[in-house]
């Protein structure tokens, strides 16, 4: 049987802009509707579109993206919002998240990380039952975890991580300061039993060669960045001060 395409409904009073996006996610698989501002979408839910996700200009003619939001949520409308804008400020992507947006992007990073984003967002919605809620953003000092996205911020700012680098430091922060061993680091980055590297304990390499590219990840954000805490011949900790 034929999987539907996820259908993404799209706002933003940019007519060529919103054309210009439309066109590209279908390119890419998706079914797009175009809405030049709240209200329309707002119709448009209400009168049957079921839309799996909303792309939301910050700005808008009337109000912003936040009002549409709060409406969305007073009509118990629980679809997840992704907000767009042409000017990433780290206070404009707190109050999004705050107020339940899913993600925060920058229209200028392109097509490409868009459509890799809703679709993450959109894989990760289906993997809940109808009526579930979808994991919330988890914030611990410095640090933001999305998990419906795969992505973490430090100090607001995106770290850049893969979907294994991901998954490992969420491990680690899960674990509360409690060192994790190597092998149990693997296993969270892949599978339980998963085999790679050369010898019994060649997977121990490829654990200090991930946690190395994680570190510098954060460092580049933060030089002072010291998370991560290594312990000889056990393994890995995350510090949560």
């Amino acid at each position: 049987m034929k999987q539907l395409s996820p259908q993404v409904a799209l706002v933003d009073d940019d007519h060529l802009y919103r054309e210009a996006v439309a066109a590209d996610l279908i390119d890419r698989g998706f079914a797009v509707s175009g809405f030049a501002d709240g209200h329309s979408l707002l119709e448009a839910l209400h009168d049957g579109l079921n839309a799996e996700l909303v792309l939301l200009d910050w700005n808008l003619p009337e109000g912003s993206g936040l009002d549409v939001l709060d409406a969305l949520r007073e009509r118990a409308i629980d679809v997840p919002v992704i907000f767009l804008t042409g000017v990433s400020l780290p206070e404009r992507e707190l109050h999004a998240f705050d107020r339940g947006a899913v993600d925060f992007i920058d229209k200028l990073r392109g097509i490409d990380v868009l459509a890799q984003r809703v679709r993450l967002v959109v894989q990760g919605g289906r993997r809940f039952p109808a009526g579930a809620v979808a994991p919330k953003p988890l914030r611990l000092g410095s640090l933001t975890l999305l998990p419906t996205t795969a992505r973490a911020q430090w100090n607001w700012q995106d770290v850049g991580l893969t979907i294994t680098e991901y998954k490992i430091v969420a491990f680690l922060v899960s674990r509360r300061d409690r060192p994790a061993s190597y092998r149990e680091i693997y296993d969270a980055a892949h599978y339980s039993g998963f085999v790679a590297g050369t010898g019994e304990y060649g997977f121990q390499v490829n654990v200090r060669a991930l946690m190395k590219r994680i570190r510098r990840k954060f460092e580049r954000i933060d030089p002072g960045f010291s998370q991560i805490v290594n312990w000889p011949h056990v393994g890995y900790s995350w510090a949560q001060k």
